[in-house]
């Protein structure tokens, strides 16, 4: 990236909000979520289609709810196969635990789903194609750009040899490892990249109905199994010295062998098959002036936690309101610079889980797997540290310290709010976020009228929805001002136990800005109009 002066022509002309390069999962999901904030934004991708290879294949509950408040639940659905965690097999192939999560649904969705990356791409190409303000530019590549202080201007190239110059405020990178926005950022990478060479192979006609991730910690050779939707499953061998390189295609023989104690397999059933070495990588910075990195392109992780597509996707639900706030002038551009302050912490946490995660059941040293073995069943007889194992403790959970918060010592705040089922003044039930809308939302846990008149008189105006939230076994009031809710099975009790008569603010991405009462509303507006622009009360 070069920063340069253009002629005014050019600095005042501007062709989109956002600019997104790389038509992966993580882009798609990028321009889907501005999309919905109708944000014009347009899409590069230098390949001619959506990809035909099945990389990414699980997606965790906050990925599942993050497409939902694009308005794809319809298409999620149809697209994900719900599924029931991890099974982790001891060094002779016996089940030792099950990590299924803190329930089977968390923020109102299975704790991991299988997918196949191919029908997620078309799905959300085939919905952004059709949106107003959303253009996508396939079979075309950005060769260079240049950023000034009002927008960022790319030059784009197509298959024909065609080029163009495209103006837009702001740039998202989400063109994977070998990102050519963050090589021309000239922003490095900084961990390792491991020996070991792993066979990956997609498979069809496969006969496993588990709803689970299957991992063998078989020192021999360690391998994992993942079936997904309608007969597809992956295979995952560890390859000793010798059976091949990273890059390398496999020969199919190799892989007939590896698969042959779980099935014959024929070519036409062999999807995909590659050789390829882990990353533990993060960029030493994921903005640069108006440019900005996710997925990939900032962070690269093994596998076996099954958290490298889900990191992307969180990036960009985390960027994609801030710029929209800023774009429509409500916020400050500062307010951008606490997209890497919030989401980095957990990015790099979840580098180091993936790799012990790898490095203790995957290991091939035969006594380090005894041990675990060992290790491993102990934990199970204490409550304590099996629910460690078997709630997905050992994953860590994203919880922001600083950032777009109001200070307070509620363990809410920073974290990602719960979708518990609610109930309307009707009595019908439905899980929270259908009555949140897609930008912020405040509840107000069993407060008053005047309550609610300060608060709105002293929070800075934001796109907000108000709700009010009755615990107990009440009902919510029919004909009020507000959206009222009410608790359907008790998890809404629980979440917010020792809260009523305060308010919670959601921010866009779900995640809990404050925790506060009436009389703390002014602190709490003082903190939050920080990167604002506009601080004006409401004063009806």
């Amino acid at each position: 990236m070069h920063e340069t002066e253009t002629e005014p022509s050019s600095r005042d002309r501007r062709d989109f909000r956002v600019a997104v390069v790389g038509g992966g999962p993580v882009g798609l999901t990028a321009a889907a979520l501005l999309a919905a904030r109708d944000v014009p934004v347009v899409l590069v991708e230098r390949n001619a289609r959506t990809s035909d290879d099945a990389k990414a294949i699980s997606m965790d509950a906050e990925s599942v709810r993050t497409l939902h408040q694009c308005g794809l639940g319809e298409q999620v659905r149809r697209t994900v196969l719900p599924g029931s965690g991890v099974r982790f097999h001891d060094r002779r192939g016996r089940p030792l635990f099950q990590a299924r999560g803190a329930g089977p649904y968390v923020f109102g969705h299975a704790v991991k789903s299988q997918f196949s990356q191919p029908e997620l791409e078309a799905m959300l190409f085939d919905w952004l194609k059709n949106r107003p303000g959303v253009d996508v530019r396939m079979s075309t590549e950005c060769v260079s750009y240049e950023q000034d202080g009002t927008g960022v201007t790319l030059r784009l190239r197509t298959a024909g040899g065609d080029e163009e110059d495209l103006r837009a405020d702001y740039l998202i990178g989400c063109d994977g490892g070998r990102s050519g926005i963050r090589t021309q950022a000239g922003i490095q990478m900084q961990g390792r990249s491991f020996d070991d060479v792993w066979l990956v192979a997609d498979t069809v006609g496969d006969q496993h109905d588990d709803r689970c991730s299957m991992h063998f910690g078989n020192p021999v050779r360690p391998y994992v199994i993942v079936p997904g939707k309608e007969g597809r499953c992956r295979y995952e061998f560890l390859l000793r010295p010798g059976e091949g390189k990273a890059g390398e295609k496999p020969d199919f023989e190799l892989v007939r062998r590896l698969l042959s104690p779980f099935r014959d397999i024929t070519p036409d059933q062999l999807e995909r098959a590659v050789n390829y070495r882990f990353h533990g990588l993060i960029a030493e910075r994921w903005q640069s002036g108006r440019v900005f990195l996710a997925g990939d392109a900032a962070h690269m992780m093994p596998p076996f936690a099954g958290q490298g597509l889900n990191s992307g996707i969180r990036d960009v639900a985390n960027l994609c309101w801030k710029l929209a706030l800023v774009g429509n002038g409500t916020a400050r551009p500062a307010l951008l610079e606490s997209y890497e302050q919030e989401r980095r912490p957990h990015a790099e946490a979840t580098v180091l889980a993936s790799v012990r995660q790898g490095e203790i059941f995957m290991t091939t040293d035969q006594r380090r797997a005894h041990s675990r073995d060992v290790a491993v069943r102990a934990m199970l007889r204490i409550p304590r540290t099996r629910d460690y194992l078997e709630r997905l403790q050992y994953l860590p959970r994203a919880r922001f310290t600083q950032g777009w918060l109001a200070p307070g010592a509620d363990p809410l705040i920073g974290g990602a709010f719960e979708q518990p089922r609610i109930q309307d003044p009707d009595g019908v039930e439905s899980r929270l976020d259908t009555v949140l809308g897609e930008d912020f939302a405040l509840l107000g846990i069993d407060v008053t009228e005047d309550d609610w008149t300060t608060v709105r008189r002293t929070l800075p105006v934001l796109p907000l929805r108000e709700v009010d939230v009755v615990l107990g076994d009440r009902r919510p009031r029919r004909g009020g001002p507000r959206i009222a809710v009410g608790d359907a099975d008790g998890d809404l009790e629980r979440l917010l136990e020792g809260r009523s008569g305060s308010f919670v603010l959601l921010r866009p991405d779900r995640y809990v800005a404050a925790v506060f009462s009436a009389w703390q509303s002014t602190a709490t507006a003082r903190a939050l109009s920080a990167h604002l622009s506009r601080i004006e009360r409401n004063t009806a």
